[in-house]
């Protein structure tokens, strides 16, 4: 049986319809851009391969230029959507700069040097193949975290078709061995058929890569507080446990504040629930630009809050009066009230056998921070030798 090389890409094409046509109804509407981004991609292939399918019917020299020109035009910005959806996962990728310079120049020069079929066959394929390898090399050491299985199949993928599309420039640019898109070459029609395989591949990966996505969006709404950002209780005490065996193992201080909103339930009775939700959203914000790094907050439910710091007590008060001033400043502008809170602090104890003795001492001196009249900072009593 021998095989047809423009039957081999319009099986891909219609493949590829069909792909980005069922997409958005597996993956609805509520998806992350990187997840838009795959479907433009996939869409944009396809339109690819009509265009070059139906330049072969061209009745005219310029209608064959622009339509080819057309299909060149899709392929890079199919590849660069690609490229988009790979940063959208994995963090920045490198060289977006050269990429965009390449899927610009590669449809130009297509078209300005279409009379010369050697020049091209040569400078689309080559371009082509480069930004194939951009995409390759995007599914590499991710900056976000990321299963390795879907990026390795991306990887082979997107390196298999960026040989064989090297070896289709090569061919047309320096032989006399492939003088017609369609011609039969075993080089020809290996692209064909490895386009025609990648395109179930990459969609496996990258539905993948989705279910990835959405698995950590619920992993991260289970430990997250959804008014404020911060950790909820859950997530707190997960980081927490890090923190702890990280402090237990280089010997370093590790330090507890439990805060408290004074008076909170007058801020809903008085103003109502929607003032006090934002009083909570302005308490977090300040308490996330007053941590330093690698400091963990927290809301651990209601108007309670918790700091806990890499460092000894001596940073836990100055922390705490930037913290105060800057919500006396705040919450006047921004909430036309005044609001104030109660802390209380210790320190980790060698005999501490977890995070939770650490925090219940915390507490206590909140406790008594609220019983002394509120709006100070009190301190656990420090271990006695």
């Amino acid at each position: 049986m021998q095989l047809d090389f423009l039957t081999l890409l319009a099986t891909t094409a219609i493949s590829l319809f069909l792909i980005s046509a069922s997409l958005p109804l597996i993956m609805g509407r509520n998806i992350s851009a990187a997840a838009r981004y795959v479907q433009a991609t996939l869409l944009l292939q396809a339109m690819a391969w009509v265009a070059i399918i139906v330049s072969n019917f061209a009745p005219t020299p310029l209608s064959d230029r622009v339509i080819s020109t057309v299909s060149i035009g899709c392929g890079m910005a199919a590849q660069w959507m690609n490229y988009r959806a790979l940063a959208g996962w994995l963090g920045p990728r490198p060289w977006p700069r050269l990429f965009q310079v390449l899927a610009v120049a590669a449809p130009l020069g297509y078209f300005l040097g279409f009379d010369s079929y050697a020049f091209r066959v040569g400078w689309a394929n080559i371009l082509l193949a480069a930004v194939t390898l951009l995409v390759a090399r995007a599914a590499l050491w991710p900056q976000l975290p990321a299963e390795a299985g879907w990026r390795r199949l991306v990887f082979a993928s997107m390196l298999t078709m960026a040989g064989l599309t090297l070896a289709r420039g090569v061919l047309g640019a320096f032989t006399d061995q492939y003088p017609h898109f369609s011609t039969p070459h075993p080089v020809n029609l290996a692209f064909a058929l490895a386009a025609c395989v990648t395109v179930a591949l990459n969609t496996i990966a990258l539905l993948v890569a989705w279910r990835d996505e959405a698995e950590f969006k619920l992993r991260e709404l289970a430990v997250t507080d959804p008014l404020t950002g911060l950790p909820n209780r859950r997530g707190f005490e997960e980081r927490a446990q890090a923190m702890l065996a990280h402090a237990r193992r280089h010997e370093l201080p590790l330090t507890a504040l439990m805060l408290d909103l004074d008076h909170f339930k007058q801020v809903n009775d008085l103003h109502g629930h929607e003032v006090g939700d934002h009083a909570l959203e302005l308490f977090a914000r300040l308490l996330k630009d007053t941590r330093r790094n690698g400091d963990l907050a927290a809301r651990l439910g209601g108007e309670e809050f918790c700091l806990l710091l890499h460092d000894d007590a001596a940073a836990g008060v100055p922390l705490d009066q930037r913290l105060r001033q800057r919500l006396q400043q705040a919450a006047p502008a921004e909430l036309g009230l005044a609001l104030d809170f109660s802390a209380g602090m210790a320190t980790l104890r060698p005999d501490d056998t977890g995070i939770l003795p650490l925090l219940a001492r915390a507490d206590a001196a909140l406790y008594e921070a609220k019983t002394a009249g509120r709006g100070r900072l009190c301190s656990a009593a420090p271990i006695r030798s």
